[in-house]
């Protein structure tokens, strides 16, 4: 299923006039303010965030799934549901695929049809928190972690395997998460499961490509709940830095405790140049997985500004950062959902790209709290919507993606092709 160009513009063009208005209103303001407009635009269309290859279905919890209906059945249909989000929205130029979810039958073939919607492939991503139907060995007590040599052999052979069907695509990066850890007092050795873990992770780490970097990520909890192995940022970047400099931590922004400071967080790992990426969402009370910027918007913003300004100062040469939406859309049609997110995370690029930080700075040294509230509140508080649509529109995407998506029946003609009941892979 796909949009075309022509469509785009002619949707465009029915709100040409009030949004003309609206962003020359705004480009004055900003004008006037010292910001460099057309620079802020090109930072923006620059931004380009991946789609997981597993975010394109309805998700669920354990008590129940509900069907959207018209789900992708293969990775093509996913490619296919990618490309038309990247076409409405022209910030969602990648993909990344979940192993062994979706894996290529012809990696040419593949390339190829990605490239055809305009798509590359991101980081790919193991999965040894699943017995798959044809693994030797179960995952039960662990992975990485686990007692039994052969089991760690397993997984460390499935992350090879990872990358080397990621190399055939074009990818430059693997993403491990772990479910190890205990659910019980008593039952792992800390130390020993944590040494364990370490030296799986060196071994798939000495496997990679030369050009290629592995992200290691961390979670409190869930789906061992007395503790994980690496369980929280430290750990990820002690492991990180052990590994070697290829290695970097990979913060999910539901994987932290509730009101943990996760800017804080962001800021020391770009001091020790040891931060890899993120996989965004939203949550309100764990690791729910909702749209980006849906509950907690303003902290999304704090995070973007400590992005902005610590990789503007990166004295420790940090490299670019891997950019994922990482939610479960048990409610919402995940197309939908996913270009809520994509507006979300722009949007908090942008007010982190008009924060004053020169007065910031002043406020800090000067220890002047109020001022400092204020400069970033008045970031936060400027409607920069039209310089969102604006960006977009001039990359060629629609200035309403929702509403075109929803004027052309798309979901409809989606149930239409592949069927009511059908169920995305990896799910």
């Amino acid at each position: 299923m796909a949009i075309k160009e022509q469509q785009i513009l002619d949707a465009n063009s029915e709100h040409l006039s009030g949004h003309s208005a609206e962003f020359q209103a705004l480009q004055h303001k900003l004008t006037n303010n010292g910001l460099p407009v057309e620079e802020l635009i090109e930072q923006i269309q620059a931004f380009q965030v991946a789609i997981p290859s597993w975010a394109l279905g309805a998700g669920g919890t354990r008590f129940g799934r509900f069907s959207i209906g018209g789900e992708p059945r293969n990775l093509e249909e996913k490619i296919s549901d990618v490309g038309l989000i990247h076409a409405l929205t022209q910030s969602a130029g990648s993909i990344s695929l979940h192993i062994p979810w979706d894996i290529p039958e012809n990696a040419a073939a593949t390339l190829a049809f990605a490239k055809s919607h305009g798509i590359v492939f991101d980081a790919v991503n193991s999965n040894t928190f699943q017995d798959q139907s044809d693994q030797a060995l179960s995952y039960k007590f662990g992975s990485l972690c686990h007692t039994d040599a052969d089991v760690r052999a397993q997984a460390v052979a499935h992350n090879k395997a990872v990358i080397d069907i990621g190399e055939s695509l074009g990818s430059k990066s693997l993403t491990v998460w772990l479910a190890d850890g205990s659910a019980f007092p008593g039952q792992l050795n800390f130390r020993e499961a944590l040494a364990r873990t370490l030296e799986s992770l060196k071994e798939i780490y000495n496997y990679m490509p030369s050009d290629w970097k592995l992200f290691i990520e961390y979670k409190p909890y869930e789906p061992n709940f007395y503790s994980t192995v690496i369980q929280d940022w430290g750990t990820s970047h002690l492991l990180a830095a052990e590994c070697g400099d290829r290695a970097y931590t990979l913060v999910d922004l539901g994987h932290h405790l509730p009101n943990t400071n996760i800017e804080q967080i962001v800021s020391t790992l770009i001091w020790r140049g040891k931060l890899g990426g993120f996989h965004f969402n939203d949550s309100k009370y764990g690791d729910d997985d909702l749209t980006v910027g849906s509950i907690k918007p303003y902290q999304l913003f704090l995070i973007f500004n400590e992005l902005v300004e610590g990789m503007k100062n990166n004295a420790s040469n940090n490299p670019p950062l891997a950019w994922m939406i990482d939610a479960s859309h048990n409610l919402k049609d995940p197309i939908e959902d996913l270009i809520q997110s994509l507006e979300a995370i722009r949007l908090a690029l942008a007010q982190a790209l008009v924060v004053d930080q020169v007065k910031l700075k002043q406020a800090r040294d000067q220890n002047d709290v109020t001022m400092a509230q204020e400069i970033l509140h008045d970031a936060y508080r400027t409607d920069l919507r039209p310089l969102i649509r604006e960006a977009r529109r001039r990359s060629g995407g629609a200035l309403h993606p929702i509403t075109v998506y929803r004027g052309h029946a798309i979901r409809e003609k989606l149930i239409e092709q592949r069927g009511l009941n059908t169920v995305a892979t990896g799910l």
